[in-house]
């Protein structure tokens, strides 16, 4: 059984590095690795605080629309926190970060863990080409909001949080276009390659640990299902 997982950035380094979450995520996966030989899990890790920071800082210094010179650092934040998750799972992972997930080989260790790969989407994407890769049908998007809501609860009181939508209903929301920093529960770009393959994604609290042992072992859990 394959687990893909894309780790939002936000959970791992939401400013500096979160070291007890870290701690606590790696126990977790450590004792599923431990009681299934079978399990394996690929994480691909978002860029979080310092991609936020550092694309801040570009384009306060350079106020030009250079989009992609602000993915490119993104996406460099990405493969900061991609080196990390992949030293604290040692152990468990034999090969390199992969950062082209279109020229990855055999799937050789128990963990694999990837970061973004070039502008034009998040790291979501990424996900969803190795989801595709190693033939998975659903994979679990980590972030720091705990349900997909009809709209940005933090400017309209009225957003109402979804159990299930369809991609169809999902993609109306965050429509198709990808800008660095986009704030989307799930990036547009990889929405539309998961709706072409018809991958399942559950959206859950990255820093719900109790809730992220129970959708790993197909529990009840608190969520949002697209592509239902």
């Amino acid at each position: 059984m394959v687990n893909v997982i894309s780790l939002g950035g936000s959970i791992v380094a939401p400013d500096g590095v979160d070291e007890l979450f870290l701690k606590d995520f790696k126990s977790l996966i450590d004792e599923f690795l431990r009681e299934d030989e079978k399990r394996r899990f690929i994480f691909v890790v978002g860029g979080g605080g310092p991609a936020r920071h550092w694309q801040k800082a570009f384009r306060n210094i350079y106020p030009h629309d250079d989009s992609e010179q602000a993915d490119w650092i993104g996406i460099m934040a990405t493969r900061l926190n991609a080196q990390l998750i992949r030293g604290i799972f040692g152990e468990w992972c034999a090969q390199d970060v992969v950062t082209d997930p279109t020229q990855v080989g055999p799937f050789t260790g128990k963990v694999l863990v990837a970061s973004g790969w070039k502008p034009g989407f998040s790291s979501d994407y990424d996900a969803v080409l190795l989801a595709e890769r190693f033939q998975a049908d659903s994979m679990i998007n980590l972030s720091n909001i705990e349900k997909v809501y009809s709209d940005d609860p933090k400017k309209n009181p009225d957003a109402k949080p979804i159990d299930t939508i369809s991609w169809d209903d999902f993609r109306a929301m965050v429509g198709d276009e990808w800008t660095p920093g986009k704030n989307v529960p799930f990036d547009p770009v990889a929405s539309r390659h998961a709706a072409r393959i018809g991958l399942k994604v559950i959206c859950a609290a990255g820093r719900d640990l109790s809730n992220l042992r129970k959708l790993l072992k197909g529990e009840s859990f608190t969520g949002t299902v697209i592509g239902t």
